[in-house]
Parts: C-alpha cells; sequence; structure tokens
C-alpha cells in the first residue's frame, strides 16, 4: 500500500467516531476525498459522498459505514463515577481495564473502565460474566458536581487506541468494523479518478450501521443517488485462527483476497459479475453463504427506493468488535482494485434483472 494511503488509513482510524457520532472521521474522509473526487458533500443525516461524474448515468454506488462501535454515558453517580451503556455489539469481558476517549463539547476526557478487584469478588461470583452494568468510568473526579464540569449525560466514548502495524502486512487498530469499508470506497475510486468511467461513481461513507434497525445513512444516501448498482464493503469473520468451526460459518483468511456473499440481498447479476471480473483480474476470492440477512448495509439498501441491484463484499477481519481487530493490507487493495474494474464494466445496456 502507497504511504499516503497507509497514513490516510491510520488517520480515519485513529479517530473517534461511534454510531450517531461520526463527524471527526467523517472529516477526515471527506478532506482525503476532496484532493481527487469531482464532488464531495454530506446530508443531514451525517453521510458522506465523494463522486466522480456525479452528472452522468448509469450511476454506481459503493457504500461504506464509517462508524464503529462505542459506550454513551448514562449517569454520574454523587462519588463522580460515570456509568454507561454501548453503542453496538459489545462483548462486556474486553471492556474491563480498558483505557477510553471521552467525546465531550470541552474536547477529550481520558477515562478507565473500572471493575471490582478479584480480590474483592466473593468466590461464587468469580465465574459469572461481567455485564456493563457491573462496570463503570473513572475520570479521576473528586465527585458528581466536579466530574459534571468535564463530561454530561449522553457524552459518547470509544476505547483509547490506535492503529499499528504489525508483521506481514498486518494492520491492528479498534474501528477497523467498519471504517475499513470507509476507506476501501474511497480508494476504488481513487484509482477510478486515474481514467475516468462511463458511468457516475459515488462512494459513500455512511453512518449508524452498529445500530441501523431502520436502514441507518445506507438507506438514505441509497435512495437520494438512486444508483443502478450499489457495492457494500464491509468486514468479515476470518475464520484462521484457533476455535471457529470452519464448517459452520466458512472458511475466510487473512491475506486471501474479498469475500464475495451469494444469497439474501445479493444481486445475483451483480455476484455473477464480481466474480468475472475478479478472475480476469486475477484477484484471489472467497464466497461467503448469506441464507439470511447479511447485518450490513445491503440489507438496508437492495429495498430502497424501487429495488437496488446490490452486491457485497467483504474484508477478512480477526476479533470483530474488540479492542484489536487485525486486517491484511493487501485485502484492502485488492477490494478496491475490484470494485473498480468492475464499475468500468457498467454501461447504460447493463441488465441486472436476474433471469
Amino acid at each position: 500500500m502507497k504511504p499516503t494511503s497507509l497514513a490516510f488509513l491510520k488517520r480515519l482510524l485513529d479517530a473517534p467516531g461511534p454510531s450517531g457520532f461520526e463527524t471527526l472521521p467523517a472529516k477526515v474522509w471527506r478532506a482525503e476525498a476532496e484532493s481527487f473526487a469531482n464532488q464531495v458533500t454530506s446530508d443531514v443525516t451525517g453521510n458522506s459522498v465523494a463522486a466522480l461524474n456525479p452528472e452522468v448515468s448509469p450511476r454506481v454506488m459503493f457504500a461504506g459505514h464509517i462508524d464503529e462501535i462505542g459506550l454513551m454515558l448514562v449517569h454520574v453517580d454523587d462519588e463522580g463515577y460515570l456509568h454507561f451503556a454501548t453503542i453496538g455489539g459489545w462483548d462486556a469481558q474486553v471492556l474491563v481495564g480498558q483505557r477510553v476517549i471521552i467525546m465531550s463539547r470541552g474536547g477529550p476526557v481520558e477515562g478507565l473502565i473500572g471493575k471490582k478487584a478479584i480480590h474483592l469478588i466473593k468466590k461464587d461470583e468469580r465465574d459469572k460474566v461481567s455485564q456493563p452494568s457491573d462496570l463503570w468510568i473513572d475520570i479521576g473526579a473528586a465527585n458528581k458536581k466536579d466530574a459534571l464540569k468535564r463530561v454530561r449525560v449522553g457524552d459518547p466514548a470509544v476505547l483509547a487506541s490506535v492503529a499499528i502495524e504489525f508483521p506481514n502486512g498486518r494492520l491492528v487498530s479498534r474501528s477497523i468494523d467498519n471504517r475499513i469499508g470507509a476507506f476501501v470506497v474511497l480508494e476504488a475510486l481513487r484509482l477510478l479518478a486515474r481514467k475516468k468511467p462511463k458511468a457516475g461513481a459515488f462512494a459513500v461513507a455512511t453512518v449508524q450501521e452498529e445500530i441501523a434497525w431502520a436502514g441507518g445513512g445506507a438507506r438514505v444516501s441509497a435512495v437520494h443517488l438512486d444508483p443502478k448498482v450499489a457495492i457494500v464493503v464491509d468486514v468479515t469473520h476470518a475464520t484462521d485462527h484457533p476455535g471457529v468451526e470452519k464448517k459452520e460459518v466458512g472458511d475466510f483468511k487473512l491475506g486471501g483476497g474479498p469475500v464475495l456473499s451469494r444469497g439474501s440481498v445479493v444481486n445475483p447479476v451483480v455476484f455473477d459479475m464480481l466474480v468475472e471480473v475478479a478472475e480476469e483480474e486475477e484477484i484471489p476470492y472467497t464466497i461467503q453463504a448469506a441464507p439470511r440477512d447479511t447485518g450490513t448495509d445491503a440489507d438496508a439498501i437492495y429495498t430502497a427506493s424501487h429495488g437496488i441491484a446490490t452486491g457485497l463484499v467483504s474484508v477478512p477481519n480477526r476479533y470483530m468488535h474488540s479492542p484489536n481487530e487485525m486486517v491484511d493490507l493487501k485485502d484492502l487493495e485488492r477490494v478496491a482494485q475490484l470494485l473498480a474494474a468492475f464499475t468500468r464494466k457498467i454501461t447504460e445496456k447493463t441488465d441486472f434483472t436476474p433471469r
């Protein structure tokens, strides 16, 4: 990966932005897009859109959600401890002892997640799984009044970690789900900017996917853009580590290339075209079965407006929804390459109606 793209990726991953509070990473994303896109906009929902050939038809939409899981303050007690709820799906066990950054109106506030020490937990309670209600955030406040000088109820928070490079082209960070998707769709647009396609191409950094019971920002942006075809980029579970039953969830490896979903909300013509393009470009890929919903923005997009031909391309990701997720940089480049090559094939005559 080019140093400039890697630096952009790290800035994007490090910017705190849980669902509903994506402003900071969205600003980073739009600033990068302005260096090569024909048009960069945002909407009241918080979605960011970068376009090439914005007036040209047909339209191709790439969607990657830019939000991450996080926490929200719900109560400040008399001693100044902060009690919280989760934003998105957490395994509460990974929260214990973690440092956090609270996004307050006065700027970032550092804190740590506390729990009773093992010595103070009764023997019959030690094997019980911790719940968020058993935990609290300590910001070093003397009391409630002192705490409320720095934070207020409703402030969001993320775990305090930064992106780091591991050997063999691996990248480790929080927020990989799915800041990676937002990164990849913009990198695909960057590739297309070198030689513009015949179609209009729109990269969208969508919001609120982690809590998108009603479709989140993806549905809003899809209705607004009304593309002929949409490709969603998200992460999927890498299963190349101990304890995973591949016969139940599939076999997906870091460095194995794009994972192409088949079934459920995926248009079969789009799927076949993605396979064809991957083979033409000599991009390794694997196929993931999607017998029901996909748990991604694709679920909201394919039924938006009058119906949109939708595909889902995923990046293998280890340790999802944890403080340290892991991806392979080669996979990010390959997904961007696949999207760019796919877009170059789209014309007014392309028909996505299943036959």
